[in-house]
């Protein structure tokens, strides 16, 4: 007996950009049952989707992808539940490659890669996916997570390109309610944790448009926040990258204090601030502290520009990869100032999960 499949797609306010999503999920080498659109009853992107006799469904008022989600999976009834965003690019094999996998009964959820569309994105757009794909900086995400075998076993799925079994998810209970930024972490989460399997296959692409920078600032220090209230709320997705990473703010304001408490006590030779001989500054505490900032800034810049270069985003060049210091840097900064956010909630008593902060219009 064939499985049916589904796919849906939350929207808020984005019909041009969705416009192009459900003609990509139209066109598909292997044909979706039902494609759904979820989002607010009067969003432009109704309009959109019934002119393509696609279903759209009321998100009830979420706040946030979470709830909107639950809300398509109860109206919905397939086998298979594919996922997602209304500002992608689907290749003509996306469903395909995640179909063909549930003939295995081991598979519970597959998902893929997703990058920046090369010849849509801007210079910055291409910078931050060089950098979100980096091997060093990034790796437990699965941006660009492309594997060295046609399918592997994964920890956790990106929402934007995800599926499952329903029977998974009914199992899980769904997204969590009212999440936002880990709603596909804590989910993935509670599906091992009944015992599942959730695989990745590299040749299922999505092509995902990257926000700007300023955009990026926010989409990632919510991402913080939002993971140390997941954390908190389920203590196995604690990591020790992330308490790192909540610690990088701290470590640049006092490496700065130290760089001018040092130049302040005689640790440069001035005006030759680059002559490191012992002869003409001594070994100190005010020459290491000196020194020690431009020293980090060198090795962080080494591992950002060699963290790109192994990546596997299609936007890598000479130049993309020369700038990734700088969106590494961006990125760090407000992750973690995101964390430390999340972290204070908490102290205060007040862990609940963040929702989405979208203005609707």
């Amino acid at each position: 007996m064939a499985l049916t499949t589904c796919v849906i797609v939350p929207t808020i306010n984005n019909p041009k950009e969705l416009s192009i999503v459900l003609d990509g999920l139209l066109t598909q080498n292997k044909k979706i049952d039902h494609i759904v659109v979820v989002g607010p009853k009067d969003d432009p992107g109704r309009l959109i989707t019934e002119s393509k006799n696609l279903r759209f469904i009321d998100d009830k008022g979420s706040r946030n992808r979470a709830d909107a989600c639950n809300v398509a999976i109860q109206e919905t009834n397939s086998d298979i539940i594919l996922f997602t965003d209304d500002d992608v690019i689907v290749p003509k094999n996306w469903s395909e490659s995640i179909i063909k996998w549930y003939s295995m009964d081991s598979v519970a959820g597959v998902g893929g890669p997703n990058f920046a569309p090369v010849n849509e994105s801007t210079f910055w757009q291409k910078v931050i996916d060089v950098t979100f794909c980096s091997t060093i900086f990034t790796s437990g995400t699965n941006y660009g997570n492309l594997g060295q075998n046609d399918l592997e076993e994964t920890n956790q799925l990106p929402g934007v390109n995800s599926s499952y079994r329903r029977s998974v998810i009914e199992e899980a209970g769904g997204f969590d309610k009212g999440a936002i930024g880990a709603e596909d972490v804590m989910l993935d989460h509670r599906i091992r944790m009944n015992d599942n399997k959730l695989w990745t296959d590299k040749e299922a692409i999505i092509w995902h448009r990257r926000r700007n920078v300023s955009r990026v600032k926010k989409q990632i220090r919510n991402y913080g926040l939002v993971r140390s209230l997941a954390s908190h709320k389920y203590p196995e997705l604690r990591s020790p990258t992330h308490f790192l990473v909540a610690l990088f703010p701290f470590i640049v304001i006092g490496s700065f204090l130290l760089f001018f408490w040092g130049i302040n006590n005689g640790g440069v030779a001035w005006p030759d601030f680059w002559n490191i001989s012992l002869s003409k500054i001594p070994m100190s505490f005010s020459r290491l502290n000196a020194h020690l900032l431009p020293t980090l800034i060198l090795c962080y810049v080494i591992l950002a520009w060699y963290g790109a270069w192994k990546g596997h985003s299609p936007s890598k060049s000479k130049l993309t990869i020369f700038f990734s210091p700088i969106v590494a840097y961006i990125l760090h900064w407000n992750y973690g100032m995101g964390i430390l956010s999340g972290w204070l909630r908490i102290l205060r008593g007040n862990p609940g999960l963040q929702v989405d902060d979208r203005i609707r219009q």
